[in-house]
């Protein structure tokens, strides 16, 4: 969040407006790691962003091959959250921001 100090006149208080970046461009990554079982990874994906067993089942299978899958596009309070919640699940998730892509 960044803080916008506005002047309107130099007798006056500055007013503190603040400006909400709303922009979308930030990536839920999951990296692979030799850790968890290919069940559960799919089972966590299910549980945390509600995919049928078919798109789990795909971001599991890109993690394993590729070592790495986008799970989630979005604003970053929210793919921070979702990256939070992977982690608390042992997974490993980083944010990327979209703005090269």
């Amino acid at each position: 969040m960044r803080q916008v100090l506005a002047k309107s006149n130099p007798s006056e208080q500055p007013q503190a407006t603040t400006e909400l970046q709303l922009e979308g461009g930030w990536r839920v990554v999951v990296l692979n790691d030799p850790v968890n079982l290919m069940s559960y990874v799919v089972l966590v994906f299910k549980k945390v962003f509600g995919f049928d067993e078919a798109t789990a089942r795909r971001h599991m299978l890109e993690v394993h091959e590729r070592g790495r899958s986008v799970v989630w596009i979005g604003l970053r309070e929210k793919a921070e959250a979702y990256a939070f919640t992977l982690q608390q699940w042992h997974l490993t998730a980083v944010l990327e921001s979209d703005e090269a892509h």
